[in-house]
């Protein structure tokens, strides 16, 4: 069994444009997410699922300039680019990652990874607070294959296109959705919004003391030092 993770990412976000080249204590945070997933013990293949759009080409540049896998595909249809970049990567397992969420944690991914397959889940979540503890932006969202065929097939709608797990939030009744609290009570903290969309978020992210390599407890501590509620 493929567990793949596919990083969302691209450079024309209305709210905070080339945010994914925003530079973070000695990278840019695409270099701190793909730095940070590659610390996962469960994934066994990381694509980044870019847009095909020229905006996005300094971006792909500076992946593939690290090592990265890159998958380029439609801008509007999400679900689509997930789809062909799953398929093309041999993916029997989804991870979904999205490029927002620099500080995300290999250990809670592998958390959610875990808990999705002992779990037989269709779809499990961990990377916002919602029926859990967890701070915003530290998890992953994940799903099999076989579900995200599924949704290629049956989500038609633009909303359901251009999110890629809006189907099943908006027809929980037809999937199995599971999703977990922290194992250490250190990280139940969901008041904290650890993620990237504004640049109000980016002058957060400048003031905390922490570094790639740093752990989930050490990115909670030092975001609840910082008052970062």
């Amino acid at each position: 069994m493929t567990t793949v993770a596919i990083i969302q990412a691209r450079m024309g976000a209305a709210r905070l444009p080339n945010k994914m080249m925003l530079w973070l204590h000695g990278l840019p945070i695409a270099g701190w997410v793909l730095k940070r997933v590659r610390l996962s013990r469960q994934v066994d293949q990381i694509v980044f699922a870019l847009t095909d759009t020229p905006a996005d080409d300094v971006l792909a540049d500076y992946l593939v300039g690290e090592g990265a896998s890159v998958f380029r595909g439609s801008e509007q249809d999400v679900l689509g680019r997930y789809y062909a970049a799953a398929t093309e990567y041999g993916a029997d397992t989804v991870v979904r990652i999205c490029a927002d969420n620099p500080l995300i944690s290999g250990a809670e991914v592998d958390r959610i990874v875990a808990f999705f397959a002992d779990g037989n889940y269709d779809y499990a979540y961990n990377h916002i607070p919602l029926n859990n503890r967890y701070p915003d932006g530290l998890g992953a969202e994940v799903a099999s294959f076989a579900i995200l065929e599924t949704l290629n097939q049956e989500a038609i709608l633009p909303e359901h296109r251009e999110h890629l797990f809006n189907y099943i939030w908006q027809n929980p009744e037809r999937f199995r959705i599971g999703t977990c609290d922290p194992e250490d009570e250190a990280l139940a903290h969901p008041e904290l919004k650890l993620d990237l969309d504004t640049i109000d978020d980016y002058r957060r992210l400048l003031r905390l003391k922490v570094h790639p390599d740093s752990t989930a407890i050490e990115i909670v501590e030092a975001a609840l030092t910082n008052i970062w509620r």
